[in-house]
């Protein structure tokens, strides 16, 4: 699997999510076997750049590399600045935001909004694949099946942009209006597939192993990008990496692990925020990583009201102490799930 120039460990990514994929969490889906990770979209207006916020996001050190960064806006030479802004700081990849469905982001006509004007969409695609290419810089595209339900225009925008120099073309099987409801589908993300040249990537509901071989079948895609399903399980992507290898599950991990994991994440995530800042974000990660276990709902009440590093990951060494070692995390989907998906996708 290759991004232009870039050769990457395997085909299973982790998509760009708001609020989500930091650095650190980036760091901790690489561990556990996700093959290339996309930031967070970083804005294209300049007088964002220089605060806290996007500072953290355009912090890369000591990531493993690749480093690819999603830019969003809606202007074809910010756009274009932005990339080159974030390459000074060490993007080897530019992702364009054209997937983000939030209002916030489709309100002033960017993310998932400009698939409604494929004039200003490729202009804009044009801008940052110009502004790449004399860097050695591979640019992508991350995009919907369209507006609507009744207006997808993915396969005509994807090889426009294929024909305009994207590297690789990845599709959230929804539209915009969609949201993140209902079930994504996939004839879309095959048609374009069957009409681009460039590597195409399945993005959508692949939530188990089972899930995500069925989902390479519907669709011949090139790779698989996992988002929600990572959030507290992000071993997913070894337990995916081993069932399309071998066709048999990866036995779950055990308690201890996770607790060991998730220490070491919550460590990083407080080198990157600070004690205040990161002890407040770090709650929902912990969250995420107890929800499915037993009185897991009712330590995520504790955890709103721990206000530093060193009690927040005490609390959470005794919960999983408290656990034992003896216990197991189902595997992403379980058996009977993935033999459900298998005969819903084929």
């Amino acid at each position: 699997m290759h991004i232009g120039p870039i050769a990457l460990p395997n085909r299973l990514f982790v998509a760009p999510m708001a609020g989500v994929t930091d650095r650190p969490f980036r760091t901790l889906c690489k561990r556990l076997g996700a093959g290339y990770a996309v930031s967070e979209m970083v804005t294209s207006k300049r007088e964002l750049w220089h605060t806290l916020k996007t500072s953290r996001r355009a912090d890369h050190r000591g990531e493993v590399e690749p480093i690819a960064v999603q830019i969003a806006g809606v202007d074809p030479a910010e756009m274009a600045d932005a990339a080159r802004y974030n390459i000074d700081r060490g993007a080897q990849v530019i992702d364009i935001n054209m997937g983000c469905p939030a209002k916030k982001v489709c309100n002033v006509f960017a993310g998932s909004a400009l698939m409604s004007d494929e004039p200003l969409a490729l202009a804009i695609i044009e801008a940052v694949v110009a502004a790449c290419a004399p860097r050695g810089v591979p640019v992508t595209l991350k995009m919907r099946t369209g507006r609507s339900l009744h207006e997808r225009n993915a396969v005509r925008l994807a090889r426009a942009a294929a024909e305009a120099g994207v590297a690789m073309i990845t599709v959230h099987g929804r539209t915009r209006t969609q949201g993140y409801g209902g079930e994504a589908e996939y004839d879309t993300i095959a048609a374009v597939k069957s009409r681009v040249q460039v590597p195409v990537v399945a993005n959508g509901d692949i939530h188990s192993p089972a899930k995500a071989r069925a989902v390479l079948a519907a669709t011949g895609a090139d790779a698989l990008m996992i988002g929600r399903a990572a959030m507290g399980r992000p071993w997913i992507f070894r337990e995916i990496a081993h069932f399309l290898d071998t066709g048999l599950p990866l036995a779950p991990p055990r308690t201890v692990d996770v607790a060991r994991w998730l220490v070491e994440h919550l460590h990083d995530h407080y080198r990157l925020y600070g004690e205040f800042t990161g002890v407040r974000s770090a709650r929902k990660h912990i969250g995420w990583a107890v929800r499915e276990l037993p009185g897991g709902e009712a330590f995520r009440a504790q955890m709103n009201a721990l206000d530093t590093c060193e009690a927040q990951v005490a609390a959470v060494a005794r919960f999983f102490a408290d656990l034992g070692e003896a216990h197991t995390l189902w595997p992403a989907g379980g058996t009977a799930a993935n033999d459900d998906t298998l005969r819903q996708v084929a």
